[in-house]
């Protein structure tokens, strides 16, 4: 039989590998320091734009809240899965391990072992994986208070809570909404969040940092 190469068969089967590779590339693990704080936002964004479960999976890590046991687990959940989540193995193309610095002392170590993770796991699909370590300086809160806040010099997490439940009355750790409540200011934070990744790095302790509005644009980008 002879093929069909006619300009609308061609066409089509363009647009076929184009919505095949925007899928494939579209599958996201995110595992957090965090067990209720950081999967509540996210999930909130999830939902907001509709996003399926499919495409992105936010899960707190089971190995421990430092740093280094975030990115293990993000790794080890990536390789091995999980049958009781219905999490198959190595069905992402990216990765982001997200912690605060805090006091961890394990958070540079965190660092480099994501780094050198970066790119050398191997998916499904044989591609090779983005692995990010998506940090806070000092914690996930200083995200939402620059949504309110111009922070640029280095401030405790203590005083960040103080000043955050000023904007946000009654927030907590584990707060649900804080999406919501926040979102209005969402470009704003996220023009403050850059100005900073660009005058200081995750390694610049103790100058404030987030590349939390890095991973938000990533999943807006889904939407798109």
């Amino acid at each position: 039989m002879a093929r069909d190469n006619s300009p609308k068969e061609r066409q089509r089967k363009q647009l076929e590998r184009k919505q095949g590779k925007r899928d494939s590339n579209d599958r996201i693990l995110i595992v957090s320091e965090g067990s209720k704080t950081e999967p509540n936002y996210f999930n909130e964004i999830r939902r907001e734009l509709r996003l399926p479960t499919a495409s992105i999976e936010v899960q707190p890590s089971e190995l421990g809240t430092d740093p280094i046991q975030v990115v293990n687990y993000a790794k080890d959940l990536f390789e091995q899965g999980n049958r009781h989540k219905r999490i198959q193995p190595r069905a992402f193309e990216k990765i982001y391990a997200v912690f605060d610095r805090d006091d961890h002392r394990t958070y540079f170590d965190a660092l480099s072992l994501a780094e050198s993770i970066d790119g050398k796991l191997r998916n499904d699909n044989r591609q090779q994986v983005s692995f990010r370590a998506i940090a806070s300086v000092p914690s996930f809160e200083l995200w939402l208070l620059l949504h309110y806040e111009n922070i640029q010099a280095p401030i405790h997490r203590t005083e960040v809570m103080h000043r955050l439940k000023t904007h946000i009355i009654g927030y907590e750790k584990g707060t649900r909404g804080s999406f919501s409540t926040t979102r209005e200011h969402l470009e704003l934070a996220t023009q403050r969040a850059t100005s900073l990744a660009k005058r200081f790095s995750a390694r610049d302790d103790p100058e404030p940092y987030t590349a939390i509005a890095e991973l938000v644009k990533v999943l807006f980008k889904l939407k798109e």
